[in-house]
């Protein structure tokens, strides 16, 4: 009976201990050092919350940056990829579909490159970036419907080069820009 007491006690303290404790504590420390990240990375216009830095979003009008595709709709609840192989006929047809749009709506060439991360989409449907290449192929459709001069333009593309993340660490990645970033700057060029 003893021991078992003992046992009760210990389960109850490392109960208290690991399930209240160290998470409130955890919490704090996370809330004091990094109060942005903690939260949700959530961007805020006029106290008006209009997403987050780490989920994608859908973009389709001519005047945006185009996010990467989404099996899921940007709906982060469910959040997943397709699971379609490479071998898949639905996943090559939705594939081929999503570079003949690209090349359309960003009036390239029938032979341009169009970066995989336009093509595919995310494991998780939710990528909140795409490559400063992708960026970059989408200049002319958006300086075209934005009717933007030269120097408009040339901001815009300073834009994308100021907004490049690089890879985490030196090594792990790519050069990579976050889409909803990038609109809400495009914005603000005049």
């Amino acid at each position: 009976m003893k021991t078992l007491l003992v046992s009760f006690k210990i389960f109850l303290f490392l109960t208290i201990l690991t399930g209240i404790v160290y998470p409130i504590f955890v919490t704090e420390i996370v809330q004091v050092l990094f109060p942005l990240k903690a939260n949700g990375s959530l961007i805020q216009i006029n106290n008006t919350t209009i997403g987050s830095e780490l989920i994608g979003q859908q973009f389709d009008s001519v005047i945006f940056f185009n996010s990467r595709p989404s099996v899921i709709s940007y709906n982060p609840l469910p959040s997943g990829g397709s699971n379609f192989g490479l071998s898949n006929l639905k996943l090559k047809s939705m594939v081929d579909e999503r570079k003949k749009m690209f090349i359309v709506n960003n009036h390239l060439g029938s032979q341009s490159v169009v970066p995989s991360e336009m093509l595919f989409a995310s494991a998780s449907g939710l990528d909140p970036h795409i490559s400063t290449e992708a960026a970059l192929l989408q200049v002319e459709r958006i300086t075209s419907a934005r009717n933007f001069n030269k120097i408009q333009k040339q901001k815009l593309e300073k834009c994308i080069q100021d907004l490049t993340e690089t890879p985490q660490f030196f090594c792990l990645g790519e050069d990579r820009i976050n889409v909803l970033l990038l609109n809400l700057s495009l914005q603000k060029i005049k």
